[in-house]
């Protein structure tokens, strides 16, 4: 709930004075001690604060999702394992866990309130084109695709196209001409952002992967070919950050439609 709804809904009557001063005590941060919650995020950019989960310790994730749930429409928590997961869908049935891209989502009573009152299915803008150039890539695709969702885009993937048979992405040429943003993400020598962005007329975002032989050095390899890509217009965000990928992808798509 950001201070926009806030004040609309005092000025309707919904929430009363003391109600109002109490959730403005909290702005723009809530301090917890362990974790610092921006509820301001959403406000100044557009989207909501996502946690981050690996490292976090249970009771944590636990205090922070408490202090969230009635505020958002949807929790996000990313780089998520499973038996963590399972531990707060125990407690927060309406959500769901993504196994491959370690995503876990909570829908709060605020998300079915909205979604009782326009039953209408959302339209999803399109043109992000998501490409892997293997099959160990897909969880970071996946990563992505799912936060280009949450977003409100479309993604459309093509997956398992690498330089070692670059046959199979030249069949797919038109997929690039049409695409308005591309992510590429790969491991190995991340060869496959430089040949994406010699053919197509679109930002390209590039996602190095800790997937590879031993001298991929768990994606540095990768990021230092993407960083050093010989064709231009490549952005390069960090080792297996498809998060930052999809995040990137569809503020790009934004842009044209912002109100400034």
């Amino acid at each position: 709930m950001n201070i926009v709804k806030l004040l609309k809904d005092y000025k309707k009557g919904k929430i009363s004075h003391n109600q109002l001063v109490s959730y403005l005590r909290k702005f723009p941060f809530e301090d917890l001690g362990h974790t610092k919650i921006d509820h301001h995020r959403e406000l100044r950019t557009g989207f909501p604060e996502v946690i981050f989960g690996k490292g976090k310790a249970p009771e944590h994730l636990f205090s922070i999702i408490e202090k969230l749930y009635p505020k958002r429409k949807n929790i996000i928590i990313t780089k998520i394992e499973k038996e963590i997961a399972q531990q707060i869908q125990r407690k927060y049935i309406s959500s769901e866990y993504y196994k491959l891209a370690k995503i876990f989502i909570i829908h709060s009573q605020l998300d079915s309130s909205i979604r009782l009152k326009n039953p209408k299915v959302k339209k999803f803008k399109k043109g992000i084109l998501l490409i892997t150039a293997g099959t160990s890539d897909i969880p970071i695709a996946e990563e992505a695709a799912i936060i280009c969702k949450e977003m409100g885009n479309h993604t459309e993937k093509l997956y398992d196209v690498g330089v070692a048979g670059l046959h199979r992405l030249l069949a797919n040429k038109q997929k690039i001409f049409d695409a308005k943003v591309i992510i590429v993400i790969a491991g190995m020598e991340g060869a496959l952002a430089s040949v994406i962005a010699g053919l197509a007329n679109c930002p390209v975002i590039a996602v190095p992967t800790s997937i590879g032989y031993g001298a991929n050095f768990k994606g540095l390899a990768a990021l230092l070919s993407m960083l050093n890509c010989c064709a231009p217009g490549v952005t390069v965000v960090n080792i297996d950050n498809g998060f930052g990928a999809g995040y990137a992808a569809s503020n790009i798509l934004a842009v044209g439609k912002r109100k400034i």
